[in-house]
């Protein structure tokens, strides 16, 4: 399907390709620099999503979600875990700029702020995790250090995923084994473009005898695009003041989120708010703010305990 879009030879030139396209204003990655691959034959590891799993119980769904735009606690692992296999058969490197993630696809790209100083990184997500249910994502140490948490441990984080660069990063894993004669990864298809309606005059329009026009294909990825994760230079944004709250469950019905809310509400000061899911109301019982970060993991826990395995700990 997708074979001919990333020579074998070149595919490692699809992250600096990747880099460039998903930059944005706020948290634009130049890429200064070049270097030829040790093996420019081979993207590491596989592509994959996965079976649903559990962790302490929970159950988790990995899914290819390009829309993912979260917020929450990140962690980070490093030394116990250098040179093991990631979930997606990589060899685990501490400095280099990757992460694990619960359900998003391995690998795939995503932009990570440091909410508390404002730096901002795009990371390659190549493993599952965190264990730890109060955290959303566990970063290489080299990713902590850039983001300037490694001391700390842990920062209040958003985590978006660079949706078109994830898709070109899955084509190319696609291409590669299309390329060795293996089954083709599984790829989502392309976004297609929005069809909108208008009201027609009674003129009628003239035809055209010219054949259609093929879809475009691809920029062909060359030699040029070749660059490494580490090499891009960590963006500033402003800081931005958050609290922490358990988001306890969202439910569609309004005496449903009473009920959970009436039966946390001895865990602290329980809220119900209606947001809108595109034209459906949802309504999401919160408790918090939360002062500190052990006071959060507590709640969750209760929550948990007390009937909402969906809780989670968000920042806002």
């Amino acid at each position: 399907m997708v074979g001919n879009l990333f020579p074998a030879r070149k595919v490692w030139g699809v992250l600096g390709l990747l880099l460039a396209l998903g930059a944005c204003s706020e948290a634009r990655l130049a890429i200064h620099a070049t270097k030829t691959m040790t093996d420019p034959q081979a993207l590491p590891g596989v592509y994959k999503v996965g079976n649903p799993y559990q962790i302490n119980g929970i159950w988790y769904y990995p899914a290819e979600d390009y829309a993912y735009d979260e917020t929450g606690i990140a962690s980070w692992y490093g030394p116990g875990f250098h040179a093991k296999s990631t979930a997606n058969g990589e060899t685990f490197d501490q400095n280099d700029v990757t992460a694990a993630h619960r359900t998003l696809p391995l690998p795939s790209l995503v932009r990570v702020t440091n909410l508390d100083n404002g730096r901002v990184l795009t990371v390659r997500i190549n493993d599952r995790g965190p264990y730890a249910q109060g955290r959303i994502l566990d970063l290489s140490r080299r990713s902590a250090q850039l983001l300037g948490m490694e001391t700390k441990g842990t920062a209040h984080v958003r985590v978006q995923i660079l949706a078109e660069e994830s898709r070109q990063l899955a084509a190319a894993y696609a291409s590669q084994s299309a390329n060795k004669g293996g089954e083709s990864a599984k790829v989502a298809a392309a976004p297609r473009e929005s069809v909108t309606a208008q009201n027609l005059d009674s003129t009628p329009a003239p035809v055209s005898k010219a054949p259609p026009t093929p879809p475009s294909r691809p920029k062909q990825v060359t030699s040029e695009d070749l660059a490494d994760l580490k090499s891009q230079p960590v963006q500033q944004t402003s800081p931005r003041a958050t609290s922490m709250f358990i988001q306890a469950g969202s439910f569609a019905r309004y005496d449903n989120a009473l009920r959970l809310s009436t039966r946390l509400s001895s865990l602290g000061q329980s809220s119900i708010t209606q947001v809108n899911i595109g034209s459906q109301p949802m309504f999401r019982v919160r408790i918090g703010p939360i002062a500190n970060l052990d006071e959060a993991d507590r709640v969750l826990d209760q929550a948990v305990r007390s009937g909402a395995p969906d809780a989670k700990l968000i920042v806002d």
